[in-house]
C-alpha cells in the first residue's frame, strides 16, 4: 500500500501546542484515493528534527512527503516554493541550540525548489474557501532547515518521491495571546491538508497561473 508521510512540530517558543502537531495527528491512518496517511511528530531542534524526519522516511517509504509548520502572525496557508541552505536562528531551539549564519548542508546548494504542484494545491484549498496561497520563503528557522534537508535528500535519491512544506497560522487559542495575530481553526487546517495531498498525489504538472509576490 502506498503511504503519504505527514510531519508536525512539538511547541516551541514558550507556546502550549504547536498547530501543526495538532492538525497533522487527525489525519493519522487516513485514507485518501487508497493512499495511507502517516504522522510523525518532529522536535523543534536542528538536526534532531532531520534525524527523526530521516527516520520516518526510511519507515514509511512514502510517494509523498509533507511537513508542516507554525507561522505565527501569517493568515493563510503558506505553501512554501523554496528554501535556502541557512539556519540562522532568531531564537533558539529546544534543545538551546542557536545557529547563525551556518549552512545546513556544507556545499549544498543555495536553494531547492518544493517538488509539490503549490499553485495548483493553491488554487483547490481556495475553492474550498480557505484562505492559502504561495509563499515565497519559509524562514530561515527549523521549518526552513527541515524543508531544506528534504529537499535534499529527495535530490540526492534522485527518486519520484514528491515532497514540500506548508506553513499554518496560529490556532485561535493560540491567538488570544499574541493580540492582533490572525488564526485558522484546525478544522479548517484539516480540510486544507487533507486537499494538498490529495492535489500533491493527482498532479505532476502544477498550473500555470500567477502565484508570485511583488514585495
Amino acid at each position: 500500500m502506498k503511504s503519504v508521510l505527514i510531519t508536525g512540530f512539538e511547541p516551541f517558543d514558550g507556546e502550549r501546542v504547536n498547530p501543526s502537531w495538532e492538525v497533522v495527528k487527525q489525519l493519522n491512518d487516513l485514507m485518501l484515493g487508497g493512499v495511507k496517511v502517516v504522522a510523525r511528530q518532529l522536535p523543534c531542534a536542528f538536526g534532531e528534527a532531520l534525524i527523526a524526519l530521516n527516520a520516518a522516511i526510511d519507515e514509511v517509504q512514502p510517494v509523498l512527503v509533507l511537513a508542516i509548520g507554525q507561522a505565527g502572525g501569517r493568515a493563510e496557508i503558506s505553501i512554501e516554493r523554496v528554501a535556502i541552505n541557512i539556519d540562522d536562528a532568531r531564537i533558539a531551539d529546544n534543545l538551546g541550540k542557536q545557529p547563525i549564519d551556518q549552512p545546513i548542508v556544507e556545499n549544498g546548494p543555495a536553494a531547492y525548489f518544493t517538488r509539490l504542484p503549490i499553485k495548483a494545491m493553491v488554487q483547490g484549498i481556495r475553492e474550498a474557501g480557505i484562505p492559502a496561497s504561495v509563499s515565497q520563503t519559509a524562514g530561515t528557522y527549523v521549518c526552513n532547515h527541515v524543508m531544506y534537508g528534504l529537499l535534499h535528500r529527495l535530490h540526492q535519491a534522485n527518486d519520484e518521491v514528491k515532497g514540500g512544506f506548508i506553513h499554518i497560522p496560529y490556532l485561535p487559542e493560540q491567538a488570544v495571546n499574541h493580540p492582533g495575530a490572525p488564526s485558522m481553526s484546525a478544522h479548517s487546517v484539516v480540510i486544507a491538508l487533507e486537499l494538498a495531498i490529495s492535489i500533491a498525489l493527482q498532479i505532476d504538472h502544477d498550473s500555470h497561473i500567477a502565484g508570485g509576490a511583488i514585495h
